[in-house]
């Protein structure tokens, strides 16, 4: 019995030792690490950290910490102590981007800084962590260049009952993917928009089998409007992070009316989204 322990420690010893050179002598692995900024939380005050992309996620490492998003902005962190004096602890939140944003979080009665706006930054190992110009002024002023573009492209179009709804438009900046939509109602009644969604869906699903859907939440609608009044058209400006679809699947796009029949959707694939053009 002895002997076999024995065995299985030179073992555990040598599977640990052989992934170690592995991952040295691997020129594909890379290991980095990620190197926390430093927050403070007071109990009578809260602190505001302001992300250039939507919060996907939060996870705090102690219960010690509220964390919660600001109420009507994706992209606002709001934290505060749940009690005084509490141990360092951390907190991690995932972005629309995909990064994932790591804080130690210290006690302070009379925090030095309330709000933290994220800039353009490299951490040591020169991975871009932040990306420049991700406020809402910088993608409402792109979204406004979408608009006016003269550029057409024939992504999509759906016609129902007097409704058009096209996609004619796909422009990028800065990892930011500005979508262009008309909705053009050559009817007497107005058209009133109940939701309008994007999702990347599985292309095709076999009987009893649920499709996987993803929501691409959107980090701007810029020109939003609730109506398309009778004998007019609208165009609007859908800005998301920057993606592409994988194999199997395709992007939808839904627009329903509300308390009305006259709901379209358009189908697009990703040789389409990969012809985005550059802002």
């Amino acid at each position: 019995m002895k002997k076999i322990s024995e065995l299985m420690v030179i073992g555990i010893f040598l599977l640990i030792t052989t992934n170690r050179n592995y991952a040295q002598t691997n020129p594909l692995l890379k290991l980095t690490e990620i190197e926390p900024y430093h927050a403070e939380a007071a109990f009578s005050k809260t602190t505001n950290i302001v992300f250039p992309y939507p919060i996907v996620s939060v996870d705090r490492g102690s219960q010690d910490v509220l964390a919660r998003k600001a109420t009507g902005a994706e992209n606002v962190l709001q934290i505060k102590a749940a009690k005084r004096d509490f141990v360092q602890t951390n907190l991690s939140v995932i972005t629309a981007d995909g990064r994932l944003n790591s804080f130690l979080i210290d006690y302070s009665e009379n925090p030095s800084v309330l709000n933290i706006f994220f800039t353009q930054e490299e951490d040591k190992n020169g991975t871009t962590i932040l990306s420049q110009g991700l406020n809402q002024n910088k993608i409402e002023s792109y979204a406004g260049r979408a608009i006016q573009s003269t550029e057409k492209f024939r992504f999509g179009t759906s016609k129902k009952f007097g409704i058009k709804f096209s996609f004619d438009g796909l422009f990028i900046k800065d990892d930011v993917m500005y979508m262009r939509f008309n909705i053009k109602n050559d009817t007497y009644i107005n058209y009133d928009i109940n939701q309008f969604r994007c999702y990347i869906r599985d292309a095709r699903k076999a009987k009893r089998e649920a499709a996987q859907e993803i929501e691409l939440s959107p980090l701007l609608i810029y020109n939003r409007t609730g109506k398309v009044k009778a004998k007019q058209k609208h165009t609007f400006i859908f800005a998301v992070s920057k993606f592409t679809i994988p194999d199997k699947k395709v992007f939808i796009v839904q627009l329903m009316e509300k308390n009305g029949g006259r709901n379209l959707e358009l189908r697009i694939k990703n040789k389409k989204i990969i012809k985005a053009q550059s802002l």
